[in-house]
Formats: C-alpha cells, structure tokens, sequence
C-alpha cells in the first residue's frame, strides 16, 4: 500500500488567511524555520491505478495538481481517484467532494449519519448527483471491516475498519438534527490494512486516548495521528479570550503536551511509526528552530509535511 499525505495542515491550512499569530507573520515574512502546508489530505492506494482519498480537503484541487499519480492519464475525463472514505462531518474534512462535482464515477464511504447530513440537509452536495452513476454511497458502521472498492465495486484489496472516538457533529448540523443521528457516528479514526499485512492508522480528532485505543495504535505500522494544538489553551493564549475561543479539549483534540498530552500518553507505543498530522497554524512545533520541534523529534516523532510518501 502507497500512502501519500498531501496534505498536513488543520482547518485553515499554514498560514491561515485571517491569521497573525506569530508563526503566521513569521512565515508570510520569510522569518520562519518551517514550512507552508495545504489543509489535511492522505490518499492511499494498493497498485497505484486506483487511489482512495481518506477525506476530501477544501485544499484538494490543488493538492491533485502537485500530485502527478492522482491527475488524469487515460482519455480526455479520467481520474485515477476511485473512491473516498469520510471520518466525520466537518467542512475541512468534506468541501473537497465539492470540487470532484464534474460528472467522474466515485464511491463514497461514510457512516449512515455523515451521508444523511451531507445528502439530505446540503443542498449543494446535490451537485454529486445531477446524473445517474455519478456518486454511489457505501454506508458502514464503526467497528466493522469493510473493503475499500472501486467505482464499479471492484476490490481494491485494501480493508478498512473506522474508531467511533467523539459523539459531536459539526456546528453547522442543528440540535433538532443531532437527535436522530447516531451519537457514535460523529467522528471516527480509520484503520487501513493492506494485503502485505501492514496497518495505517489515521486518527486526525482525536478528543481523548484511553487503554481500548492505545491498544489499537500499539497494532498500527504507520500512526498519523492529531498534531492539532501543542498546548491545551494554546488559542486562548494567542487570540485571547472570546465567546468562540475554546480550549483545544472542548474542540474534540487531546493536545501534545502535559502529562495526559499524547506525547506523554502515546510514548509507551513501540510498533509504529508515529507522525503528527492535522496540525493548526498556532502550533509551536510547526518552527523548527524552537523547543517544541525538538522535544517532538526527540521523542521520536516525526511531523508531517505536504507531498510525504511512504509505502506499507
């Protein structure tokens, strides 16, 4: 299996358009140790013919266009993108499938909930369906193994298995809706397996680490895991506080560090390779002239950068 993360950012990607944080100032200035990245996208594929997306970043298209293995090669109209695989519900995570609207067969796979949300409360989303064919739904439910198929259902020989791990759906989906959704639905890490044997995991919100879930990333190969936020008050202390400013815990992200950061939490994890992903623009581990690069390296993680590769 060939993982690419096009993708590496948070919501907003880095820099973020309304921000001046100091690592956004320091980047848009050319004083920053570090790098740009493009809002979170993995692909992954088995024979590198079919790609599967997991998600679908606003930042897609132009991810597509720095990825030669995912642009058109066979005809006029063809993608090599045969399918996607959504772990929740939120804008970052979904306004990509807006840009794959042009009329190209794709296979979506999300649980019942996220399909309701995006098919019968989103007008737009209609866009993926103005012709028979266009856009099929596969529907699963956390916890079950399903594989990862083709728009004509062929299999690609990759399983994947969802995490329910957060019971809240995006702000923009009203209470009176909430209550007819599945609460274990909302947002959800994805387990990949591949035919060699090896496991991803893709865990890019992750509110909470207990044993049952160290336990599944102790089993992983490659962990690509919420890099979100170092610090849990990290947007309090360079925003300052407000109505909408929330600590990183009430935003659904267990931070980096502290004693119950994952950090802290996750070093006891052996087997895999772990990489942060899904990493906000405030992140001091984003400069990698200051201590929380180095803790971060140190302890043996890596932090992921737009156009990584890696096969499994």
């Amino acid at each position: 299996m060939r993982v690419k993360i096009l993708g590496s950012a948070a919501g907003g990607g880095f820099p973020q358009w309304n921000c001046a944080c100091p690592n956004c100032r320091a980047l848009r200035a050319g004083a920053f140790q570090g790098k740009a990245r493009t809002q979170a996208q993995v692909a992954v594929s088995q024979e590198e013919r079919s790609w599967f997306l997991l998600g679908a970043s606003p930042d897609l298209r132009g991810q597509i266009e720095a990825t030669p293995e995912l642009q058109p090669r066979d005809g006029v109209r063809q993608s090599p993108i045969a399918g996607a695989v959504l772990a929740n519900g939120d804008l970052d995570h979904v306004l990509g499938l807006l840009l794959l609207r042009e009329l190209q067969p794709l296979r979506v796979n999300a649980t019942a909930s996220i399909h309701r949300i995006l098919t019968e409360d989103n007008s737009m989303f209609g866009m993926l369906h103005r012709v028979a064919n266009q856009v099929s739904w596969a529907d699963f439910a956390p916890g079950a193994s399903f594989p990862l198929c083709g728009r004509a259902g062929e299999d690609s020989g990759l399983r994947c298995r969802a995490l329910s791990l957060a019971t809240h759906y995006p702000a923009y989906v009203s209470t009176k809706r909430q209550s007819a959704l599945v609460p274990g639905e909302a947002s959800l890490g994805i387990v990949i397996d591949s035919p060699s044997g090896k496991r991803l995991a893709y865990m890019p919100a992750v509110p909470q680490i207990d044993d049952a879930l160290l336990k599944e990333l102790d089993s992983s190969d490659v962990l690509l895991f919420d890099g979100t936020f170092w610090s849990d008050d990290e947007l309090i202390r360079t925003q300052g506080r407000g109505p909408t400013v929330q600590t990183a815990r009430q935003m659904g992200h267990v931070p980096v560090s502290s004693a119950k950061g994952s950090l802290s939490r996750l070093a006891g994890l052996r087997r895999p390779r772990k990489i942060y992903l899904h990493i906000n623009n405030t992140n001091p581990m984003l400069n990698e002239a200051g201590p929380e690069y180095r803790q971060v390296r140190e302890a043996g993680w890596e932090i992921a950068e737009d156009g990584w590769q890696f096969d499994l």
